[in-house]
């Protein structure tokens, strides 16, 4: 999709030149060392939004006014950056000279008998005394050792049916030194990194350490984590808030209370990571995955289809009950706190999770009428990585002394300026001569990608939001890509010479984080005219030698068919806008942001309240969903909870949607005033999901809202009582709004 330039639209040049003046420079890093520290104040809740208006300094909308010495913005800084900083330093660093990491998988552990406590079904309330650092702590307090909201209704669903088989232990930590990196490749098959040796919090080697509140993630250490699971097979995820006790330790940005999502798992919401289910350093949270099929109660319930099931350690499959079509692959995790999504996941809170079926076996040697034979390696029965790789990319941006930057006033969306891949700094990526399975993640908060290589060459869309598509689709350039979305892509390097190199591009520009302002050509992209630092190669495949043994890979015509659909019961359109009001004073759930979110063409455009309940789908039901863009030139890339989607129809027309939108969904790029109308299914669990627009920055501010299933009998209660989590333990609220089309 092309969309015209700044030029073209009477805008202005947006980054500042590398041939800037050095006086220009040192205005532009003074605004952004001031605005760091009223970023840092804000944070630290030193000031408030309230104040920053008084004082002259925000506008209501919340935007920081162009203030000379304050604002990048300002005309005397002579050119707006959308980083919110001057151009990162590099430190001398070219391009394509560091590895790219495989992803580091955690360990799985058999369960029962790992774990200590033991998981129980309803949250562990046993007491510990409370660190005074908390906000909110007094001499003496105790709370929880578990986050997870008490009772039967955040009681783990499917609990004693599919108990846990498999623990996977993490902890949230500040960034520090990885010495037990667990690629499970060997280092020729990760462009010969030495798992054994330190792995520094670096962007790159000859980049400045990471301080460790500069960068939080899973472990506190890079590469970033994978987990692996198979269907049938249930997962405890024993997740540790181990950041600081004291808010104020975040070097500027982001914060200690975290909730963590399995991006689009099929499971009870308590493992959701619901918006406002947050948990406090000190605590856990244990997230319990059945990995199931959708369907499983209705369709296939006695497992009986041999495409539903999973593979075994004979290298064999069990079957499992539910829809074979609604088969998964690629999914993601990430931190989901309330207003700080974007800050926290921009800092590192995000790992993948690859799903192993009978269908997708991650074993390319056993043909046995089910296995689909992707890309992947033959030494271990399920769940080979040795051509099956994870990518998240990301844009980022570094202050003055190479610390990881943010800012969290750029209300339209923030904008990286460096390119990273798997956290690395435009690394190089050795592949042998044969097909590989490139799992990517658009990780970033605000930018979208459109992906080429850099000789034009062909590529394979297996997958896409982590589902397998109908039929594989070949293609030399992607869709645009949203943030949060997954695009599986092989890429076939018997083509090339062992000593050639291929790069990867994007080739979408962005003026702001508004959305794409144009999709450049492979040509125009790799002339370097683009004044988006960010448009260019940014990944390097070098074809270094024929694989050991033969490639028995392989694409069939046919990968997954999308499930048949039943009757509909209703309709709702939901339009995501600019200038939301707000129609409660809730102090703890409300958040009063410049985005909202119109249901139903009733009530206007709202920000978000996790304690509203926006609609309220029954269970066993098929509804149809318009999403609408209200408009003003933003992109929205729109995330539904707990279900995948068929897209109907774009712009009302079912023409208009492309190949590589034909399978199932979470994440729909609505265009600038496009409308995206999708069907979507309500089945096997319930509770309380969320519906909000993938750039997290809308998100936080406030484009997001509430959604619940809590007909289906016991133990909910309709509607649900809203989550209110303190040091102390979980209190529970009347909701806050329900809006009159909720029911």
């Amino acid at each position: 999709m092309v969309r015209l330039t700044g030029a073209a639209r009477g805008g202005a040049t947006v980054y500042l030149s590398k041939k800037s003046s050095n006086a220009r420079f040192r205005e532009a890093e003074n605004a952004r060392k001031n605005r760091a520290e009223v970023i840092k104040a804000l944070s630290h809740g030193q000031v408030t939004r309230r104040d920053l208006i008084r004082l002259g300094l925000m506008t209501a909308a919340g935007s920081f006014v162009l203030t000379n010495g304050l604002s990048i913005y300002a005309s005397s800084a002579y050119a707006s950056i959308p980083t919110g900083a001057p151009p990162s330093p590099l430190f001398g660093v070219q391009p394509f000279t560091a590895p790219m990491p495989r992803f580091d998988v955690l360990a799985r552990h058999p369960e029962p008998g790992f774990l200590n406590p033991a998981p129980t079904a309803q949250a562990n309330t046993t007491q510990q005394p409370l660190n005074p650092a908390l906000e909110g702590v007094r001499p003496g307090d105790t709370g929880p050792i578990e986050g997870r909201p008490p009772g039967p209704i955040w009681a783990h669903q499917d609990f004693a049916a599919r108990p846990p088989r498999i623990a996977v232990v993490a902890s949230q930590a500040q960034a520090q030194t990885n010495t037990v990196y667990n690629p499970q490749v060997p280092s020729n098959l990760n462009s010969g990194i030495n798992p054994a040796a330190p792995f520094p919090f670096k962007f790159h080697p000859a980049f400045p350490t990471q301080a460790p509140n500069s960068c939080w993630t899973f472990n506190g250490t890079l590469p970033p984590k994978l987990i692996q699971v198979r269907y049938g097979e249930p997962v405890l995820f024993r997740h540790t808030n181990r950041l600081p006790f004291n808010k104020k330790q975040n070097n500027g940005f982001g914060i200690h209370t975290i909730s963590i999502h399995e991006h689009n798992g099929h499971h009870g919401a308590e493992n959701d990571g619901f918006t406002g289910a947050y948990f406090y350093p000190g605590q856990f949270y244990d997230y319990h995955y059945p990995v199931v099929l959708a369907g499983l109660r209705t369709i296939n319930p006695q497992a009986t289809d041999p495409r539903a099931s999973s593979p075994t350690d004979a290298g064999g499959i069990v079957n499992v009950p539910g829809d074979f079509h609604e088969t998964m692959s690629t999914h993601w995790f990430h931190d989901h706190m309330f207003s700080f999504t974007s800050q926290n996941v921009y800092k590192g809170i995000a790992g993948m999770f690859n799903i192993y079926s009978g269908l997708d076996r991650g074993n390319e040697a056993i043909n046995d009428g089910v296995n689909l034979r992707l890309p992947s390696g033959t030494a271990k029965p399920w769940g080979n990585l040795d051509y099956d790789v994870n990518l998240m990319i990301a844009d980022k941006a570094f202050d003055g002394t190479g610390q990881l930057f943010f800012d969290i006033f750029d209300f339209d969306g923030f904008l990286g300026d460096v390119m990273t891949v798997n956290f690395i700094f435009k690394p190089f990526f050795e592949v042998e001569r044969r097909k590989y399975r490139f799992r990517i993640l658009n990780g970033s908060v605000s930018r979208f990608f459109k992906l080429a290589l850099s000789d034009g060459s062909p590529m394979i869309l297996i997958a896409n939001d982590g589902n397998l598509m109908p039929s594989p689709v070949v293609l030399t350039e992607t869709d645009e890509m949203g943030i949060a979305e997954r695009f599986d892509i092989v890429i076939d390097f018997s083509r090339y010479a062992i000593g050639q190199k291929v790069r990867m591009v994007n080739l979408t520009e962005h003026e702001d984080g508004k959305g794409p302002s144009e999709d450049l050509s492979l040509a125009e992209a790799l002339s370097g005219n683009s004044q988006d630092p960010c448009v260019c190669t940014f990944l390097e495949f070098r074809v270094v030698r024929d694989p050991a043994t033969p490639d028995v890979s392989q694409v069939p015509a046919t990968l997954i068919p999308n499930p048949v659909q039943g009757p509909v019961a209703r309709t709702r359109l939901f339009e995501f806008s600019r200038g939301a009001g707000q129609t409660t004073n809730d102090p703890v759930t409300t958040f009063f942001g410049p985005w909202g979110i119109e249901t139903d063409n009733r009530g206007g455009t709202l920000a978000a309240d996790f304690g509203r309940i926006s609609a309220a789908p029954k269970a066993g039901t098929r509804e149809i969903w318009t999403l609408k863009n209200g408009g003003g030139g933003w992109d929205h890339p729109i995330h539904i909870h707990f279900e995948e989607a068929l897209i109907l129809a774009r712009d009302g027309s079912a023409r208009n949607v492309s190949p590589s939108e034909g399978g199932r969904k979470d994440v729909f790029r609505l265009r600038p005033g496009g409308t995206v109308t999708v069907s979507i299914q309500f089945r096997d669990y319930g509770g309380m999901f969320m519906e909000h627009c993938h750039n997290t920055v809308h998100e936080d501010n406030a484009m997001l809202l509430r959604w619940e299933i809590d007909d289906n009998g016991a133990p909910f209660v309709r509607p649900l009582p809203t989550p209110i989590p303190t040091p102390q333990g979980v209190k529970f609220e009347a909701p806050t709004d329900i809006l009159s089309t909720a029911f």
